[in-house]
């Protein structure tokens, strides 16, 4: 196994790993030091069924299943195994395999809307368009470390509440409730800067910027706070843009990372197959 790492603030490409086969125990090791230390893992040239995904994912700790919402027709690419939620835009007699379409995916980090979110997330890439639907992934300890000392300092203390009734392609989930403003937002509370618990680094932990707001703080101050991070988080410094080839295997760290996702052409085909790791 090789490790390495971009050349941007987070990222390494693991090569010589054949993830179809299982790990022996100091290997999976490295690995997972290797994606503790660099927060996203490229991991190319996979060939992988259902159940040999599922079963990597599972060392990483306990899966969490996809929102029922996300439930979709199976075939044609889409995964049958109820760990596994297809991201594509492929439709079967008229009705999508899977979700969030071609569609530009915001800033986020995932499922934060939850009061325990998931700690991993991996995506697996079985078709791909010809351009576009590239993932980018933002850096939260580098942004943390980098920020000027009094925006850090109007940090402290403040708690971010969190939206689930949208998508990351800012689609209303199936059956949730509209939401007219922030104040309306239902879903989990959290701390905008956290301590990863494996790395002990402090990080931000953004979700998305759609309908958030910081706690107990009037909503023009609240908004106005809230545009300034997030615009100074999401500069290319802190970035690293993955152009996909099939067969990648991508593992993030949901802790100290948000990502996002680039629209592709409604007619090109996207198939991708994802877990996501809930606790260790």
């Amino acid at each position: 196994m090789n490790i390495t790492p971009f050349d941007a603030p987070l990222g390494a490409k693991v090569s010589g790993l054949d993830l179809s086969l299982t790990l022996d125990e100091h290997s999976f090791s490295d690995l997972y030091a290797a994606w503790l230390e660099h927060s996203v893992l490229v991991i190319p040239d996979q060939s992988l069924t259902e159940l040999a995904l599922v079963e990597f994912s599972q060392r990483l700790g306990q899966l969490e299943l996809p929102p029922a919402s996300e439930t979709r027709a199976r075939g044609d690419g889409g995964a049958s195994l109820p760990e596994i939620w297809t991201i594509s835009n492929v439709k079967v007699d008229g009705v999508a395999i899977g979700g969030l379409g071609n569609f530009e995916a915001d800033w986020h980090t995932d499922m934060s809307y939850l009061e325990t979110p998931p700690i991993a997330s991996v995506l697996y890439a079985r078709e791909i368009p010809e351009v576009g639907a590239n993932t980018s992934f933002a850096d939260m300890y580098a942004a943390l470390d980098s920020m000027p000392a009094g925006l850090r300092q109007r940090l402290s203390d403040i708690r971010v509440q969190h939206d689930s009734a949208y998508t990351s392609v800012g689609t209303l989930r199936d059956g949730a409730t509209k939401v007219g403003d922030a104040s309306e937002a239902v879903g989990a509370i959290h701390p905008a800067v956290r301590t990863h618990p494996e790395t002990n680094r402090q990080a931000l932990y953004m979700g998305r910027r759609l309908n958030a707001s910081i706690q107990n703080m009037p909503m023009e101050q609240s908004e106005g706070l809230l545009d300034e991070i997030w615009s100074f988080c999401t500069q290319r410094q802190f970035v690293y843009e993955h152009v996909w080839q099939i067969g990648d295997l991508v593992m993030w760290d949901n802790r100290c990372t948000i990502h996002r996702r680039d629209a592709f052409d409604s007619e090109q085909r996207r198939i991708m197959w994802r877990t996501q790791v809930n606790a260790r």
